[in-house]
């Protein structure tokens, strides 16, 4: 099917095997050590591969050893308190993932006595885990023969076969993941799926790669037929769509910080930020964003705005600067967000903020949970001047 539907031609049963012992081999020599492949229990994997999602490795690393001593089972994290647990995530981002992880531990403790289940279609109906994720832990956890095709792989499978599909495409990675079962050992599954990430972290990489290095260069096509420039096909992504906001530092007669608890559903759910007034809400200005990194001075018509909009919204009669004082740029997948600090002080007494606002002093920020680009303004508001 894989040569009649889409071009691509498997090796032979011996060319197979002998594929999967120099990988392998590899594998043994140079494998890195990482914390999550000293174990099979595959709660501790399905840990590390979730925190693995859109991060690096090294900052994992600290995170999942800090996780594992909070939370050591299944039985710790069905239980866990939600801010606590978000407290414990706080940096990693993408905080919608622990938050299913949550969801999928009380799965397991409801439908499974508390048991990861090993079966592959119960595993992929947890809570959060898809395709790679199902297939990493079913292979590394329980030696079963299953595909983890992420886009790490499948560019290393682009360039071994001469993949002629788009790797961004969604439904391109069921070929992908059909190449793998063709090729997989099926006595070193876990293995054969580590190897193959740690294959395209240090040698097959996205830039930078030197295919003559390649411990599998006999097999590689696109570098015996000297295509590997070619590989993989990759869509471009669509850019993400700038916003601009305005931070309101705002402190009150103790020094402390307004800060507001974002909704429960929807972008940083249930993370505290400084205030945030979009460019959206100035429509009837006539301020315009004009494309610098920094924007020094805002006008005193946007300024008398924007305090009109802090009064309705949170109750508090302020006094703002109209001087920036500083910029912060931070990019989700789809989204990148421009971000201006604004200080203001209130004079008032008894201010009734909303419910989803607190007056917050600086000696207890750390009991808070922060998004990655709440710490970002945090940092930009009290990074050191020369003045």
């Amino acid at each position: 099917m894989l040569k009649e539907k889409y071009g691509i031609d498997i090796w032979d049963e011996a060319t197979t095997e002998k594929f999967q012992k120099t990988l392998l081999d590899w594998y043994d020599e140079e494998k890195r050590d990482l914390p999550w492949r000293r174990t099979s229990d595959p709660y501790k994997i399905w840990v590390s591969e979730i925190m693995l999602q859109q991060t690096q490795v090294m900052t994992v690393i600290p995170y999942y050893k800090r996780f594992l001593e909070k939370y050591p089972t299944v039985k710790d994290l069905a239980e866990s308190n939600e801010d606590e647990l978000l407290k414990v995530w706080e940096g990693l981002g993408y905080y919608s993932r622990v938050k299913n992880m949550r969801v999928a531990a009380n799965q397991i403790m409801e439908q499974f006595d508390g048991e990861f289940p090993s079966n592959p279609k119960n595993i992929q109906a947890l809570k959060g885990i898809g395709p790679y994720t199902a297939g990493a832990i079913s292979s590394i956890a329980f030696n079963l023969p299953e595909p983890a095709v992420d886009g790490n792989l499948m560019r290393v499978l682009a360039r071994l076969f001469e993949i002629d599909l788009d790797v961004k495409k969604q439904s391109n990675r069921k070929v992908f993941e059909a190449v793998t079962r063709a090729i997989i050992d099926e006595d070193r599954p876990g293995d054969f799926n580590q190897a193959l990430m740690d294959l395209g972290a240090t040698i097959s990489t996205p830039k930078n790669y030197n295919p003559e290095l390649s411990p599998v260069k006999e097999f590689d096509r696109s570098y015996l037929n000297e295509t590997w420039e070619k590989y993989p096909v990759s869509s471009k992504n669509k850019k993400a769509k700038p916003v601009t906001y305005f931070a309101l530092i705002i402190k009150n007669q103790d020094g402390d910080y307004l800060l507001e608890k974002r909704p429960n559903k929807g972008l940083l759910a249930n993370m505290w930020t400084f205030p945030l007034v979009s460019e959206n809400q100035l429509e009837k200005s006539d301020w315009k964003r004009i494309g610098q990194e920094t924007y020094e001075v805002l006008n005193n018509t946007d300024i008398i705005m924007i305090q009109d909009i802090i009064k309705a919204t949170y109750h508090v009669k302020t006094n703002l600067s109209n001087q920036i004082n500083g910029v912060v740029t931070h990019v989700f997948s789809h989204l990148k967000w421009t971000i201006y600090l604004l200080d203001g002080v209130t004079n008032s007494v008894n201010l009734e903020i909303p419910d989803q606002c607190e007056w917050v002093s600086e000696d207890v920020i750390d009991d808070y949970v922060f998004p990655v680009v709440q710490q970002k303004m945090w940092q930009e508001y009290f990074k050191p001047t020369l003045f």
